[in-house]
């Protein structure tokens, strides 16, 4: 089965950089699409970026778009979120995810992935 391991959070200043990343193994297709999703104490779940597997398309909401990059390694098995010009207000578990079955473009509903990693905590703070 598919399996999502996250790695590369901790505790950063406002404005700083982090970049985390996503190891995943045991895809049977070729076409699949990751999506970063985020969710803060108290508040539901968001979408904050996907790519898909099969021509590399991106997506980013406003909150953070100019801010956030998604990036792939093939070779490695890696999707990668460059997140820039970080703010208190992206404090949260950031979780990867991998939708195996037809989406409509962009999916960033929970309910358009079948699979999700751990977690792990951003912290931005002073």
């Amino acid at each position: 089965q598919v399996q999502l391991v996250e790695s590369g959070g901790g505790l950063v200043q406002p404005g700083g950089s982090l970049r985390l990343s996503c190891a995943a193994s045991g895809f049977t297709s070729d076409d699949y699409v990751i999506g970063w999703f985020r969710q803060a104490p108290g508040k539901e779940r968001e979408g904050v970026s996907c790519i898909a597997s099969f021509d590399g398309s991106t997506y980013y909401p406003n909150s953070v778009k100019g801010r956030f990059t998604i990036s792939r390694d093939n070779a490695k098995n890696t999707v990668y979120l460059q997140m820039n010009s970080l703010k208190p207000e992206d404090t949260a578990v950031y979780y990867c995810a991998a939708a195996v079955s037809s989406v409509f473009w962009p999916p960033l509903g929970v309910y358009e992935y079948d699979y999700w990693g751990q977690g792990t905590q951003v912290t931005v703070s002073s």
